[in-house]
């Protein structure tokens, strides 16, 4: 294989690549550098096997120049901002929405047949059908991030469809680990530096959510890809929800962070069932589907929680990168 991994440079798609080249794939890594960061690629350009160009999205004529000799594309560059989605709608539309258009639109001008998309459970907006399966009926869109994913999801069917594309979407659950820069242990742990005493929690800490370990998921999208489900698939598009099967309290998540620290910090809550407007309350995916294709989730929760831990107290650079 040689693949084209968009938004190489960040958290998944790092790992992603050092996954890509250890197991003897040609990798071309395209990213803006607006979140990425060039020391999450510090293994992968010592690689003969890996290239790295600096591009962005928008620039289709560029993505298509770069992505030319590639026969698998993972696309995993998007704004992932949900809380602060209403500050700046037009972000979501362009990096998402537009985005997706373009990766596609390159794909077809280069003849490139193969793709992998991350998109998320929050596609299911506020769902009623809990554990929530991949087939569950598509609610109002509670954030513009979510809304977003389900427009580059349908792109990605009706390319399968119109230009008999081969089509993966992964919804995933909040991911954890190594060269994490964005999420709930990450805000807390940087809270927890400038003033380990006291703690503000968005919401009332009832919210449940599940979370994946960031190793886990790339398994569960290599394992799936390797298996080719969607070949013979009706419209040449599957779907799968990437989780554990298990799920936490915020409050509970709270004091997995503490115990790890060793801090007992007070507990400053703003209160409601959620923390902005498009937060579910409640994120819980069937994963039925993708255990049935012979993967499963080898860290806990827990174990997520405190891998990505260890890493940002050995990484604390990353705090000042993201300010």
């Amino acid at each position: 294989m040689k693949a084209f991994v968009t938004g190489a440079a960040g958290f998944i798609g790092s790992n992603l690549v050092d996954r890509l080249l250890a197991g003897g794939s040609a990798v071309v890594g395209w990213d803006n550098f607006s979140t990425g960061q060039e020391r999450f690629l510090a293994r992968a350009l010592t690689q003969p096997q890996f290239r790295l160009v600096r591009g962005d999205n928008l620039d289709g004529d560029a993505l298509a120049r770069a992505m030319a000799g590639c026969d698998t594309v993972f696309h995993l560059a998007a704004n992932a901002d949900v809380r602060f989605g209403t500050d700046h709608p037009r972000k979501d539309l362009e990096q998402n929405t537009v985005a997706t258009f373009n990766v596609l639109e390159a794909m077809r001008t280069i003849g490139v047949k193969r793709i992998a998309f991350s998109s998320t459970g929050s596609v299911y907006g506020e769902s009623t059908a809990i554990p929530t399966p991949e087939d569950a009926p598509f609610p109002v869109q509670t954030s513009l991030y979510g809304a977003s994913k389900v427009a580059g999801e349908a792109l990605l069917a009706a390319y399968g469809e119109g230009f008999e594309f081969e089509c993966y979407v992964f919804r995933f659950v909040s991911i954890l680990g190594e060269r994490y820069t964005h999420g709930h242990v990450f805000d807390f742990y940087r809270q927890l530096l400038e003033h380990p005493d006291s703690l503000r929690v968005l919401g009332d800490g009832t919210q449940r959510k599940s979370y994946l370990y960031v190793q886990d998921c790339i398994d569960a999208i290599l394992h799936v890809m390797n298996l080719g489900t969607a070949r013979d698939a009706k419209h040449r598009t599957q779907v799968y929800n990437l989780g554990t099967p298990e799920y936490v309290q915020v409050s509970d998540s709270i004091r997995q962070i503490c115990a790890t620290l060793g801090l007992k910090p007070r507990l400053d809550y703003t209160g409601g069932d959620r923390g902005w407007t498009g937060d579910n309350p409640f994120i819980f995916l069937d994963t039925k589907k993708i255990q049935a294709a012979g993967w499963k989730p080898r860290l806990t929760i827990a174990e997520g929680i405190v891998r990505t831990l260890r890493w940002l107290e050995a990484n604390r650079w990353v705090f000042d990168s993201r300010r």
